[in-house]
């Protein structure tokens, strides 16, 4: 969890959702968009702007543009490096994937902007997490929805890490007083050891056998770092397939709804 996110809450508490890399890009073809999937989610959201005035938060993860670059670098959200070319390559292709979705987004009509934490998160020698949401929350109170996604920040005496979109995700949602969390994945839900949805989850200890390694390239900790992340927050929050963002931004609770006790 972050050492200092400091914020103002925005006039109405916001519902993050964040899109997972594995979901709207091709995690295993280097910076291959999947189209049909982002645009399914993108309809979704759209068609939840209008029906709906609550404000919203999107962040996605790196999938094929980020991750496989990170990975080659040796890049992660422990691992450091100096090298300038690692910063530029792995950034870029962060930020050539959010204008993506954000144009997408804008194209259906959704006021997305784009939100770049290389420029507003750093971690310290012990890697705790600094991610000022200022910035994020302006741009709520003015009826924009802000874009971010996981990335390459500035850690003390590494030269820069990673920080995923599962960590700017929580931290958000505790820095803007989030009333909905939803992590839109390419399961259902967090699933068992025979591929059933487990309906919660209260504790880490309960569901480490079957949260295992992601079967792509993944530096920032596969199921296993997202449900670490989540039972952190304060915020119950739901794990969920592509087919379930209409429901979610519906205000239902799809997949798998993970709470600490």
């Amino acid at each position: 969890m972050p050492a200092d996110s400091t914020a103002q809450t925005p006039t109405a508490t916001p519902t993050i959702l964040k899109l997972g890399g594995s979901v709207i890009t091709d995690k295993d073809s280097p910076e291959t968009v999947n189209d049909a999937a982002l645009d399914r989610a993108v309809d979704a959201i759209a068609d939840a702007s209008d029906q709906s005035g609550s404000s919203l938060v999107i962040v996605h993860g790196g999938g094929s543009f980020g991750h496989i670059h990170a990975a080659e670098y040796g890049v992660s959200t422990t691992e450091g490096s100096h090298d300038l070319e690692a910063v530029t390559t792995i950034h870029g292709a962060m930020k050539q994937l959010n204008r993506v979705v954000v144009d997408r987004l804008g194209s259906a009509g959704v006021p997305a902007v784009p939100v770049h934490p290389l420029s507003a998160a750093s971690r310290d020698a012990a890697g705790e997490l600094s991610l000022s949401a200022t910035a994020v929350s302006g741009l709520l109170d003015e009826g924009f929805v802000p874009v971010l996604h996981g990335d390459v920040i500035a850690h003390a005496g590494k030269g820069v890490s990673v920080l995923s979109g599962d960590e700017v995700v929580t931290t958000l949602a505790t820095s803007l007083g989030a009333s909905r969390v939803g992590l839109c994945s390419t399961v259902p839900g967090v699933l068992d050891d025979d591929d059933e949805v487990i309906e919660t989850i209260r504790d880490f200890e309960s569901v480490t056998s079957v949260l295992g390694a992601s079967e792509s390239t993944d530096v920032s900790g596969g199921m296993a770092g997202k449900v670490r992340e989540l039972l952190a927050l304060a915020t119950p929050a739901c794990v969920f397939g592509p087919d379930d963002v209409s429901d979610f931004l519906a205000g239902g609770e799809p997949g798998t709804r993970i709470e600490r006790r």
